[in-house]
């Protein structure tokens, strides 16, 4: 059984990591082995506590950006009202883009995640998938890179002075976001982070960095609040008390740490790299496999 410190650790370091590119699972299956404790990774009871801390941080990003998806959500219903989706109208593109995005995790996820994670659920697999992680951290920095030198992702004078959602909806094509969703199905694996995924895949698409924080946040919020709210009644259902005291202190300091996530990156993301974040990766992912072994 976890207890209330174990929790408050655990909810912690999942809101941060959720957020921030380092994979939130792969720190919560690493991190109970690191320190030694006794928690049975594959009980339904850890399960379901890592969902509610997963719901935390999903309600977190959707209070951040409550007014972008009210805005986003009437442009949808424009576009359907109209039968069409235009340039013209880049919250409604936006949101549909959105919506390509997630067919991909959520489609493959709803099929495979209890079998991926069953089998890949230790810290030994865990480690490696986050040195994995790190070096698409790397891959996806050198790619935009050559880019950039290329002139691909020039920005243009247009650009400067447009809006966030309305520059992502004119640059991304649907094909690119249909990618985005394909690199999101790495998030699966314990050890790849969901936001290190879909930023790798928004910045070779050509989006800047600060953009492609912004469309994670956005792609993230539908696809971990759909997933957990499917969870939490089995948790409620359960009358564990402990585990849902457990749960409820974890989801408190995981809405704290993600919080702290979104606001540290948003200012991050505006004149720095993911290289920190891929660097940090590959040595946990060492320090994990040789302590482990």
């Amino acid at each position: 059984m976890i207890t209330v410190f174990q929790a408050i650790i655990l909810g912690l370091t999942q809101g941060i990591s959720e957020l921030f590119p380092i994979s939130s699972l792969g720190h919560s299956v690493l991190l109970p082995g690191l320190l030694g404790w006794h928690i049975d990774q594959h009980a339904e009871s850890f399960l379901e506590f890592l969902v509610a801390t997963h719901l935390a941080t999903a309600l977190v990003l959707f209070t951040f950006y409550f007014k972008d998806w009210a805005r986003i959500v009437k442009g949808m219903f424009r576009s359907l009202a109209a039968r069409e989706i235009s340039d013209a109208d880049p919250d409604a593109k936006l949101g549909w883009l959105l919506v390509v995005s997630t067919i991909p995790a959520g489609f493959i996820g709803l099929l495979l995640k209890d079998q991926i994670r069953g089998f890949l659920l230790s810290p030994g697999s865990a480690a490696s998938f986050l040195i994995l992680n790190g070096l698409l951290l790397l891959a996806a920095e050198w790619i935009r890179v050559r880019a950039l030198r290329r002139g691909d992702t020039a920005v243009d004078a247009v650009e400067r002075t447009e809006e966030n959602d309305h520059r992502i909806a004119r640059r991304l094509s649907w094909r690119q976001s249909f990618n985005v969703g394909i690199m999101q199905v790495l998030a699966l694996l314990p050890g790849f982070s969901r936001t290190g995924t879909t930023l790798s895949g928004s910045l070779m698409a050509g989006l800047s960095h600060e953009d492609a924080l912004r469309y994670s946040f956005l792609l993230a919020t539908p696809i971990i609040g759909a997933a957990a709210l499917l969870e939490i009644p089995p948790l409620l259902a359960s009358h564990n008390g402990a585990l849902i005291s457990a749960s409820v202190w974890g989801a408190a300091f995981a809405a704290f740490g993600a919080w702290f996530a979104v606001k540290f990156l948003t200012r991050h993301f505006k004149t720095n790299t993911l290289t920190p974040f891929a660097v940090y990766c590959i040595a946990a992912g060492i320090i994990g496999l040789l302590i482990i072994r």
